[in-house]
């Protein structure tokens, strides 16, 4: 193995897979270096002259991204058997040959291109939004106190990237548990003062099949997550909300218990 700076040529092998029904494939590349080179440059270099190792003529690489900042989560992909970000993966900082592969837990559209509906469709499942309609206005709002506005804002980060997805051992083919991000959304949402309005049918959302339970506590989540989000942490607090609202459903209030 040797680092980037120590060659002028940047060695990738990539895994590539032509349609979601196709076989993938291994195909190598070579790229010259130039400073400061993150994956996402290395990719282009790639697309303007599709040619293999062995100078065989091939197919551009297919890939997602979007805002190159580190903030859309388009770009996730597995680099060096981590997932991670490629547009924040600098080339300097990779043991070559750079190995790219696209997520597991998706989909594979084509290439390193996948298919995240599955982590959009939980977003939905749980009401991760504050469900405030009309187009007349509404006035100001009730304020959120700081102390909660301040560790609120650490989960309003998410990127929907799927980086703690891809690390979970629980997302899988066989399992259904919709994951981190949706459940840290969800914590995120019943802490809004307007947003708490769907409190308890947030909760009772995860608390069915393939929420909450489904989580096995490997905690690989908040390790991954690009943004330093207090996922666990979250989790924690939502088992404790679930319980609460358990003992609610079961004797019944109309009285929201925080």
């Amino acid at each position: 193995m040797v680092t980037a700076t120590e060659t002028k040529k940047v060695q990738f092998e990539i895994l590539r897979q032509n349609t979601p029904e196709s076989e993938p494939f291994w195909e190598k590349f070579e790229v010259n270096y130039r400073p400061n080179m993150n994956v996402i440059s290395a990719l282009m270099e790639i697309r303007q002259n599709p040619v293999n190792v062995d100078g065989k003529a091939t197919t551009p690489v297919t890939w997602d991204m979007n805002c190159l900042e580190e903030v859309c989560g388009a770009c996730s992909m597995v680099i060096n058997g981590r997932p991670r970000q490629s547009c924040s993966a600098l080339i300097d900082q990779l043991t070559q040959p750079i190995r790219l592969a696209p997520m597991k837990t998706f989909p594979v559209v084509r290439d390193l291109q996948v298919d995240r509906t599955r982590m959009f469709d939980s977003l939905k499942k749980v009401k991760a939004w504050v469900p405030i309609d009309g187009s007349y206005d509404l006035g100001e709002g009730p304020r959120m106190p700081e102390r909660k506005r301040q560790w609120a804002y650490e989960l309003s980060k998410c990127m929907t990237c799927g980086v703690c997805l891809e690390a979970c051992p629980n997302v899988n083919s066989g399992s259904n548990f919709m994951g981190p991000a949706p459940l840290s959304q969800v914590r995120l949402f019943n802490a809004h003062p307007t947003g708490s309005m769907n409190k308890d049918e947030r909760l009772n959302t995860i608390m069915g099949d393939g929420g909450l339970a489904n989580c096995g506590n490997a905690q690989n989540c908040v390790v991954a997550c690009p943004k330093g989000i207090p996922l666990t942490t979250s989790i924690a607090a939502l088992n404790r909300d679930t319980t609460v609202q358990m003992f609610k459903d079961f004797f019944g209030s109309d009285r929201m218990v925080d």
